[in-house]
């Protein structure tokens, strides 16, 4: 199984995913500026769209898309218990998180205020939508540990967003539930691990 990942970038949560299941993959890393891979190729040959992540099975077959590769990632390794079983609500409530997360926060807010050459009014809307969807959150995260009744994928997905927030202006202090929840995910020896080595290829890597 190989992984296809820039440093620091969406991709992490599927790095997490892998070391919570302790699984065996190859990293293979993406310069997400040229579109080239750090072992030599054009990553458009991998993926049209030149976007992370893109987990590829042994056989060739390629998954694009958190909202499709974490799930998958979790299927894959049933005994880490990353995803509640199929067919049940709490499954249900798995991809609402991955959705919001997704298109909520990743796409919504992040994208538009970490772009270099988006326009100002651009980043003024998204920053409109910050106060609503992070109020939310909190209120969810109140009283929990984790976005569902235990660790799972989402949670792996939001605390890689959730790094991104220092880089466009957000001050995650302003609500408390989520920075004690991040600190608390980010504890975890998988998810510690990730983190440091992507942080160490991350400052290692033109922007």
């Amino acid at each position: 199984m190989d992984l296809y990942f820039a440093p620091l970038a969406c991709s992490l949560a599927t790095r997490i995913a892998l070391y919570e299941a302790g699984a065996q993959a190859r990293f293979i890393q993406v310069d997400t500026l040229t579109k080239q891979l750090a072992e030599g190729g054009d990553f458009f040959a991998v993926n049209a769209l030149g976007q992370v992540p893109v987990l590829r099975e042994d056989d060739g077959w390629t998954l694009t898309e958190n909202s499709a590769v974490l799930p998958w990632v979790a299927d894959r390794f049933p005994e880490a218990r990353l995803a509640p079983p199929a067919g049940t609500r709490e499954r249900a409530r798995l991809h609402q998180w991955l959705g919001f997360i997704g298109t909520e926060l990743h796409k919504a807010v992040f994208v538009p205020l970490l772009g270099k050459d988006v326009d100002e009014a651009v980043k003024d809307y998204a920053r409109g939508k910050i106060a609503r969807r992070f109020d939310l959150l909190a209120h969810h995260l109140e009283s929990r540990t984790f976005l569902l009744d235990a660790f799972s994928v989402a949670d792996a997905y939001l605390v890689t967003v959730l790094n991104w927030a220092p880089y466009v202006g957000i001050d995650v202090s302003q609500w408390p539930a989520i920075a004690i929840y991040a600190q608390r995910v980010r504890e975890r020896p998988a998810v510690a691990r990730a983190f440091a080595e992507e942080y160490e290829l991350f400052k290692r890597t033109p922007h």
